[in-house]
């Protein structure tokens, strides 16, 4: 990520609730899973579970981003 844009980044955490949000919440997911990867084999539980936190992770990502583009303005 560029400087500028880690820069607008602490502005939105800072300016935006709702970024905040989505910007922890990616946080969390990104460990969950890292967490579930480190493990090897899944279970079909599991691997369901991973796709679910990784459809959540994108999208957060893509809002995220969203709400970036419009601040750019």
């Amino acid at each position: 990520m560029e400087e500028q844009d880690l820069g607008l980044v602490r502005r939105l955490c800072d300016e935006s609730p709702r970024y905040r949000r989505l910007y922890e919440e990616h946080m969390f997911l990104e460990r969950e899973l890292s967490l579930l990867d480190q493990r090897g084999a899944l279970s079909p539980e599991e691997e369901l579970q991973r796709r679910k936190v990784q459809k959540l992770k994108l999208a957060g990502k893509d809002e995220m981003a969203q709400i970036m583009r419009c601040w750019k303005r």
